[in-house]
């Protein structure tokens, strides 16, 4: 017994002399051997810092390599998804399509903060409603869901529809916001229910603006609202401190997924895997090559809600029954091997890519994304990031006539990247590259007659993508002399395409579409400004870090 209890203290020792050792290794800089975190001062930094935090509503999807594009037979001979190799980064995606419940949070908010019955702020609200009218059928009578899809309980877990794209990323915007400053709350960074005390339409948190100039945040007023933790005691007084980046507690923004992060997400190749490699080629966000589970338990059901055929929707009534005639409650069908549901049927999803007829691999095949608009903080006379005041709202108005926001109050003044960033860069050398390599001027033959001269723009000109993809020019809203409202467009008949940099990407079948649409290979598009009752939207965040959760392990060693 002497000896046991001999051998378990020395064990415990040893661990906490492992312990300290480690713990002082952490906190000793191996650059200057100096301490790090030393109450005397000097350099600190979060040395704990273990993994990110999942935000709410998603679940997390580890990257891996996956052939993107269309590995069945191309029936529609469209072309524009031939299959290619890409590698795709970890990331979160939404369990589940943002739902009526979900959206009705965001327009609540609105309400809340920028009251309607002041003038300025009615356009926000207005801006921000989902198109109700997309349900109306010339030939059918669907009125009732014009005034209750939406905010009616009995489709309150239903996915939201009637939303274009510019209104689901003002939306992840918002959800950024509103989670971490929930986050600060509960890591006591300011008080608690300052979200619902605080919070008015010159008093608003923006992550990015909390990030580059804290003290401007909830109007200034952050100073007196800060928590526990958001005061240190330096000498002999107290100071604030704020949680910057470096304190690794905000979580990056909610987001649209690229279209290669959707894909691979609703593939969820990770159930076909074997070894290093996938057997098999997969036809569904599930296994197998047919709509209705193979399952004993579930053997016949339907694997998503989706047309059948001809005026079928749901099947016929009673246990064949897909279980809806539009779309369907969240969840209604099993997941897939990443536990993320409805990757196929009930609504189609926006995606964040600009739509081209290729995916141009042979420039790049990691995380690959045609989209990018690189801007930065417009800067002041003083050197700081510019805060955008509450007197400042500056409106967008869409071709058809739909009034949006561009930016919320509180948030940072951003403008395009120039040559001070873009100067002897090989990377980038402008700031908008939705057209690279696929209608830009200096990817056609028409760079030499154009001399490579764009000094001067010509806001009636035709877009620079008409060199290579001859859309009509997007309609145009403006104000006579008058003050009526003018409603021009394209009249053209000799017009070839509808392919401009103002269309987005959207992927997964909806209700409204055939089997062949379920396949996650498929994409469409459509301008980025309308609205539809089959498509909707979920959200996407990067992840930070390492790119699995778990420690891999070694599945076979060897012997001796």
């Amino acid at each position: 017994m002497r000896i046991k209890l001999l051998i378990k203290n020395i064990i415990l020792l040893a661990f906490t002399a492992l312990i300290l050792t480690s713990c002082g290794k952490n906190n000793q800089s191996r650059a200057t051997g100096w301490d790090i975190n030393s109450k005397k001062g000097g350099f600190q930094y979060n040395v704990e810092f273990e993994d990110q935090e999942t935000g709410p509503g998603l679940v997390f999807v580890e990257g891996g390599t996956f052939t993107k594009g269309q590995v069945q037979d191309d029936v529609m001979h469209d072309w524009n998804n031939t299959p290619n190799k890409q590698h795709v980064m970890s990331f979160y995606i939404d369990e589940t399509e943002v739902t009526n419940l979900m959206y009705l949070e965001y327009l609540d908010w609105i309400t809340l903060v920028f009251p309607q019955d002041q003038r300025q702020f009615k356009q926000l609200y207005n801006g921000a409603l989902p198109d109700t009218l997309v349900w109306r059928n010339q030939l059918g009578y669907v009125e009732e869901l014009t005034s209750n899809y939406l905010r009616h309980p009995a489709y309150a877990e239903y996915p939201v529809v009637g939303v274009n794209w510019l209104q689901a990323v003002q939306f992840a915007e918002w959800r950024t916001d509103r989670v971490n400053e929930y986050i600060l709350e509960r890591e006591a960074y300011i008080q608690d229910d300052v979200r619902y005390s605080e919070v008015d339409a010159n008093s608003t948190f923006s992550t990015g603006a909390y990030l580059k100039r804290p003290e401007t945040t909830y109007g200034g007023k952050i100073d007196s609202l800060v928590g526990k933790n958001g005061r240190i005691q330096k000498d002999t007084t107290e100071v604030n401190v704020y949680a910057g980046v470096d304190k690794g507690i905000l979580l990056p923004s909610y987001r649209l997924p690229t279209e290669t992060e959707w894909e691979y997400a609703a593939l969820a190749l990770v159930g076909d895997r074997e070894y290093n490699t996938y057997r098999g080629k997969k036809k569904y966000p599930w296994s197998g090559e047919y709509t209705r589970s193979e399952e004993r338990r579930s053997e016949g059901d339907q694997l998503a809600n989706f047309k059948l055929g001809k005026g079928d929707y749901g099947g016929i009534a009673g246990w064949s029954d897909d279980g809806a005639d539009i779309t369907i409650q969240v969840k209604a069908y099993p997941p897939n091997d990443f536990g993320i549901y409805d990757m196929a049927g009930n609504v189609a999803e926006w995606v964040s890519d600009v739509y081209r007829p290729i995916v141009d691999d042979e420039a790049n095949d990691f995380n690959y994304y045609r989209g990018n608009v690189y801007l930065k903080d417009v800067i002041d006379e003083d050197g700081r990031a510019q805060v955008i005041s509450p007197d400042q709202l500056v409106y967008d108005t869409l071709p058809n006539g739909k009034v949006l926001l561009k930016r919320l109050p509180g948030q940072l003044e951003k403008i395009s990247v120039d040559e001070e960033e873009t100067f002897l860069r090989q990377n980038f050398t402008e700031s908008d590259n939705r057209n690279f390599r696929d209608g830009d001027i200096e990817s056609t033959r028409l760079f030499a007659r154009f001399g490579g001269d764009d000094d001067e723009e010509d806001s009636d000109a035709r877009p620079e993508s008409s060199a290579m993809y001859d859309a009509p020019t997007h309609p145009k809203i403006r104000m006579d002399e008058e003050g009526d409202l003018v409603r021009t467009k394209d009249k053209s008949s000799k017009r070839t395409s509808l392919i401009t940099d103002e269309v987005r990407v959207y992927k997964g079948g909806s209700w409204k579409d055939r089997a062949y649409w379920l396949d996650p290979a498929q994409r469409r598009y459509l301008p980025q400004y309308i609205a539809t009752d089959y498509i909707g939207f979920r959200c996407a965040m990067s992840r930070l870090g390492s790119k699995s959760k778990v420690k891999k392990t070694a599945r076979h060693k060897r012997k001796g």
